[in-house]
């Protein structure tokens, strides 16, 4: 299988984000995707590759010109003010409030974010554009034949709207792959979410339209992040009706839990009858994530993985999250060696 991946994901390195109540080291660091790569290399799942640029129109077509404006010159602006710490929104838009977009820094910051895990650095900017480059890369390897590619992406995506970034996320890898699809002439496309938190971002962009179908795992809203979307009942509107499909589930939720709800999404995704898939890889369902609370174990991997082949379909995997840095490479890669074991079965 082959990977794409860029060194430019260093550039991002933030100092802190806000939780429980308090500024903490980001959990989202750059050994995540150096695991990741290392543990690719070590099991020789196939090439290793640097993106191609396909420059920002293929991300306008996810995302709204403001908004990649603003996140493209935010550092500058906040150095402007002799600062060099990392740039967090300390106000939000809530429900009691306007929502509008104000002309200072920290006005529009908090205009387009939803939470403090979004660090703002130097490399920010430049990190989150190359992942959505490595992206594009490995869809642009399926659509010119190949049954299936690996993005390391790292910032992650999953959880950054059109207009909106949060949760560790800035641009939507996994959404701009899945319209990439699309715009060269596939009629329908399949995302599935696995990672322990809701795709909000995903789900947000492709809910009143048709030629996605967006299916997600994840621990309830009710107790977990994002906490405002991802409930059962939230099927898509409009057009989009009957295309979005979640399965939240409890804390303490085990393989058996957890494959009967992908069962579920991947009988959904053979109905939708996708013409390619993509799936947002997160393995912080790992029994040893620090900040989640699903039981997966590593050779669980093996097994989500070829569940996924048997769909018959091109699979892009896009790399969203996973925070026990030790084990990540080896649930990420086991997810794809399992891919490709029962793909060659076929």
């Amino acid at each position: 299988m082959l990977t794409i991946y860029s060194d430019d994901h260093h550039l991002h390195h933030g100092r802190c984000e806000l939780m429980d109540g308090q500024l903490m080291p980001c959990f989202e660091m750059p050994s995540r995707a150096d695991h990741v790569l290392q543990r690719v290399k070590d099991r020789d799942l196939g090439p290793v590759q640097a993106p191609q640029d396909f420059g920002l129109a293929p991300l306008q077509r996810i995302h709204s010109r403001d908004y990649l404006e603003f996140f493209k010159n935010a550092w500058a602006r906040w150095t402007e003010y002799g600062q060099d710490g990392d740039l967090l929104p300390y106000t939000w838009p809530a429900r009691t409030l306007r929502r509008v977009l104000p002309t200072s820094l920290h006005g529009q910051l908090g205009y387009y974010s939803f939470d403090g895990g979004a660090p703002i650095t130097a490399g920010t900017w430049q990190a989150a554009y190359s992942a959505a480059q490595v992206a594009l890369t490995a869809q642009q390897a399926i659509q010119q034949g190949a049954r299936s590619a690996f993005a390391l992406c790292r910032p992650p995506g999953h959880h950054a709207a059109s207009d909106l970034m949060g949760g560790y996320c800035y641009l939507n890898n996994a959404a701009i792959a899945a319209q990439a699809f699309l715009d060269q002439g596939h009629a329908k496309v399949a995302i599935i979410d696995v990672d322990y938190h809701h795709g909000n971002g995903t789900q947000s962009i492709f809910y009143d339209r048709s030629d996605v179908l967006f299916t997600s795992i994840h621990g309830h809203p009710e107790a977990e992040f994002p906490f405002f979307l991802g409930y059962a009942d939230e099927l898509g509107e409009g057009p989009g009706e009957g295309f979005n499909f979640n399965y939240p589930l409890p804390a303490g939720s085990g393989w058996d839990t957890w494959s009967a709800a992908l069962e579920a999404a991947c009988q959904e995704t053979e109905r939708f009858d996708a013409d390619v898939i993509v799936v947002s890889l997160g393995v912080d369902t790992f029994k040893d994530d620090p900040i989640s609370q699903f039981k997966l174990d590593s050779p669980d991997y093996l097994a989500m993985g070829q569940r996924i082949a048997r769909l018959g379909r091109p699979t892009l995997f896009v790399m969203e999250g996973g925070y026990a840095v030790a084990e990540i490479g080896i649930n990420a890669v086991n997810v794809l060696e399992g891919f490709e074991q029962a793909g060659a079965a076929q």
